[in-house]
């Protein structure tokens, strides 16, 4: 099996792609705003796309392409090869980008993608399977510009042997960047980054500043008033840890924007699902949800 999954590699996993559209200032805007990127590197006359942007200018939305890039057949064949012998599941595990030059506005967009690898068989906790990679190299006006690696397991999954531990909420990633955060958590404090070089305040923790690049930070304690900026119900996969009934869902995320300016996504809590709405006023709370955790969450205020 192996060696016939490695005679893919190499071979081309879409046709030459062109991008849609140039890259171009609105979305270099919009970018910047849904991740709260203030950076004056993406303003301005002399503007360069966010390099993490690299994809974005070779996917092909809701439509998808239509000036012939797609799949290819050796890709279709591959999968199809995996999917006969039992491998009919599949994870994205990782990507990686390399940058090459900056992108800017007017410049136009083509790629290739290529299989890039496969990996022998795995064994993972979610089951057996081979990893694969893909390549994407893209070009901005004929010059390379940058490589877009995107990996996936392609498994076959295991097969439960015991009964499941009762469900629990996820456990946070907690690192040194944001240790500080879950501290103040513990002790009943939303605590939010300030850059002491520009008093930008940031919120999920990061190691530098956003705005001006400044390494050195203090933080402000969040009053706990906020109002929720979005939202989405979770319809799928049903997940009882969040649902207080216990039967899985739905659920709703919601991105909540707290007074100070910086927004957190967590849960609101006091209403059913169906009624969180865009600009609810909530308040901020601690809630325990087992024994060895507990998060932030966010009350519907009354009248909201």
């Amino acid at each position: 099996m192996f060696a016939q999954l490695r005679a893919y590699e190499g071979r081309a996993a879409a046709t030459a792609g062109r991008g849609k559209d140039p890259v171009n200032e609105p979305m270099i805007r919009h970018w910047c705003e849904a991740v709260g990127d203030a950076s004056p590197a993406y303003r301005g006359p002399d503007a360069v796309a966010p390099p993490t942007m690299l994809q974005a200018w070779t996917m092909g939305g809701l439509s998808g392409h239509t000036d012939g890039t797609g799949r290819s057949a050796a890709y279709d064949e591959m999968f199809a090869l995996l999917d006969g012998a039992g491998y009919t599941s599949v994870v994205a595990t990782d990507c990686e980008q390399e940058y090459l030059r900056p992108l800017r506005p007017g410049d136009r967009i083509t790629f290739d993608t290529v299989i890039e690898s496969v990996s022998p068989r795995k064994t993972t906790k979610l089951g057996t399977g081979y990893f694969v990679t893909t390549r994407t190299d893209v070009r901005a006006d004929g010059e390379p510009a940058g490589t877009h690696r995107f990996r996936i397991l392609k498994y076959r999954p295991a097969q439960r042997t015991e009964a499941p531990e009762s469900a629990r909420r996820p456990r946070p990633v907690i690192n040194r960047d944001n240790s500080g955060f879950w501290a103040g958590v513990a002790e009943h404090r939303l605590l939010i980054q300030r850059c002491t070089d520009c008093a930008t305040l940031r919120l999920p923790w990061l190691p530098g500043c956003n705005a001006c690049g400044g390494a050195e930070w203090d933080t402000v304690e969040a009053g706990g008033a906020g109002t929720v900026f979005s939202h989405v119900v979770m319809h799928h996969p049903s997940f009882p840890a969040f649902a207080p009934d216990g039967d899985g869902g739905p659920y709703a995320v919601a991105l909540v924007e707290l007074a100070e300016g910086v927004r957190i996504v967590s849960n609101v809590i006091g209403v059913p699902y169906d009624k969180v709405r865009v600009g609810m006023p909530v308040h901020l709370e601690f809630l325990r949800t087992d024994p060895d955790l507990e998060l932030p969450v966010f009350r519907a205020s009354e009248g909201g």
